[in-house]
């Protein structure tokens, strides 16, 4: 995926974050370190547990990968039954400890834990009013502000203060909740982002993506429907719509480049509908080529059905370097040019004097796409079709994805012609929003907002302004890079 190169934070489409939780299993921590493993995709710049025993409480989270936040030695400090986990990707907030997930919170309901994957749109309106109410903010995340709304809520029950506060916010969310007891998993009434429900034994399961389960052995059994609220404790389940459904928006970038080949999101085999993607596209755009090629590895299923659908062989002409990390490297110019070679090697054995098809998901920018192009024209290929899974992003996303401004997104200002030009290909070819349409069960279902500026949610006028403003800022930053989960009271006004 293209969300860093060397530590250089490049203006593209990023992750979202990836939750997990599981309630009435032993060792749950352990199976919360296996479900967020599998999430590793959505999100690498800080991990975190919360477990309960049912009377106390424990947290840890740090910057950093799973397996190099999450040690053995760590595991053995999250006693319990019960416990959530979150990777995270900012989309609000600056990558700090303090922004890192779960959030942990002590409160006159007693000890509170949220994951968020999602981004509220009217954040900063709520955090001013609180602030100007007497409420005194940790972080610099729009997760916070339900935290403080649940704490702020005389509901008798936690089912009660969670429906009250996810009233008053406006976005995309998927949450896991819990307390010392109980474990929650809620969507927002627009089912933006994915929330799977799952069984593992007696015990139930919540994760965004249902490779996680796969991993644990658990049993998928169907995503949580949009503005319902799922509640686990001890072992039974209830289910509960705490919100009034809406339309439903489901993210259409999660079939397209988000989430992994191998799982179920709202309902549908990732790997099917990218093959579909690119059957699509062969149909829509053939080429005289002798080969089809991907991007690795978001693009590798849709090139499948490209290659399947065109009768053009499939060829691994580009091989990715997994193992690039994050290394914090002066960003100067010379390191920017290196940064495609060092996660993308083209195989020169199998592209010289050939005429090839490149798939890739997306075009955002333009400038990675260019790198790779000259690195397989020089690799020796005679001829180049690049040909794109979806249509041309010409809007920012505001529902929990981190988005370039429309300013920075090539297909806003420029042509397909103009883009192939810039991109140096012979020629470039994009889905249209009617083959990406055909390529879901449910084509009304989703939201295509970064293609056609069509928002569900209505943002404020100035939407560019908000893109650039909600990476602006941060807290105080921490020395260390992890720490176990202090609990930080939440102000009640």
């Amino acid at each position: 995926m293209k969300s860093t190169e060397l530590g250089i934070r490049v203006r593209s489409f990023r992750e979202e974050c990836g939750v997990f939780g599981i309630n009435a299993a032993s060792r749950a921590a352990e199976l919360a370190f296996l479900g967020l493993y599998s999430l590793q995709h959505r999100g690498q710049e800080s991990a975190g547990i919360v477990s309960s025993d049912g009377q106390q409480v424990y947290g840890y989270k740090g910057l950093g990968l799973v397996s190099d936040v999450l040690s053995a030695d760590v595991l053995k400090t999250l006693p319990g039954h019960l416990a959530i986990g979150h990777n995270r990707y900012s989309t609000t907030g600056s990558t700090t400890l303090d922004n890192a997930q779960p959030l942990l919170v002590a409160y006159r309901g007693g000890r509170l834990a949220v994951a968020h994957n999602g981004n509220l749109i009217n954040a900063v309106e709520l955090r001013e009013e609180m602030e100007r109410a007497g409420s005194i903010f940790q972080t610099t995340m729009d997760s916070e502000i339900i935290v403080h709304l649940i704490a702020r809520s005389r509901a008798p029950s936690l089912e009660g203060r969670i429906t009250e506060a996810l009233s008053q916010v406006k976005g995309a969310f998927a949450l896991v909740l819990m307390d010392e007891r109980k474990l929650v998993g809620v969507c927002d009434p627009s089912g933006f982002r994915p929330l799977c429900l799952g069984r593992l034994g007696s015990s139930y399961c919540f994760a965004s993506e249902t490779c996680a389960f796969d991993i644990i052995g658990a049993e998928y059994l169907r995503p949580v429907e949009p503005g319902e609220m799922v509640v686990v404790e001890e072992g039974e389940m209830r289910e509960l719509k705490a919100l009034e459904p809406g339309a439903r928006a489901h993210c259409i970038f999660e079939f397209i480049y988000f989430s992994r080949p191998d799982s179920v999101v709202f309902g549908e085999s990732v790997d099917r509908v990218r093959r579909n993607l690119g059957k699509a596209l062969a149909t829509e755009a053939p080429a005289d080529a002798d080969m089809v090629i991907s991007v690795p590895d978001s693009s590798n299923s849709a090139a499948l059905g490209f290659a399947e659908e065109s009768g053009l062989p499939y060829e691994l002409g580009l091989i990715r370097n997994h193992y690039v990390g994050r290394t914090f490297i002066d960003p100067a110019q010379r390191v920017r040019d290196q940064a495609v070679r060092v996660k993308f090697n083209p195989v020169r054995e199998i592209l010289s004097g050939k005429k090839v098809v490149v798939v890739d998901d997306s075009i955002v920018r333009g400038t990675t796409s260019r790198k790779l192009i000259r690195l397989i024209r020089k690799a020796g290929a005679s001829a180049v079709h690049f040909r794109v899974s979806s249509p041309p992003i010409e809007f920012p996303c505001f529902y929990g994805i981190d988005t370039p401004s429309r300013a920075e997104l090539i297909a806003s200002s420029h042509s397909t012609k103009e883009i192939a030009e810039f991109l140096g290909v012979d020629t470039l070819a994009y889905l249209s929003m009617e083959g990406l349409r055909r390529c879901v069960r449910n084509p009304d279902d989703f939201c295509y907002a970064c293609f056609d500026g069509s928002y569900s949610i209505p943002v404020q006028a100035d939407a560019d302004k908000l893109a650039l403003e909600r990476r602006a800022g941060s807290p105080p930053s921490t020395s260390q890079n992890a720490r176990s989960l202090s609990v930080d009271s939440a102000h009640e006004s």
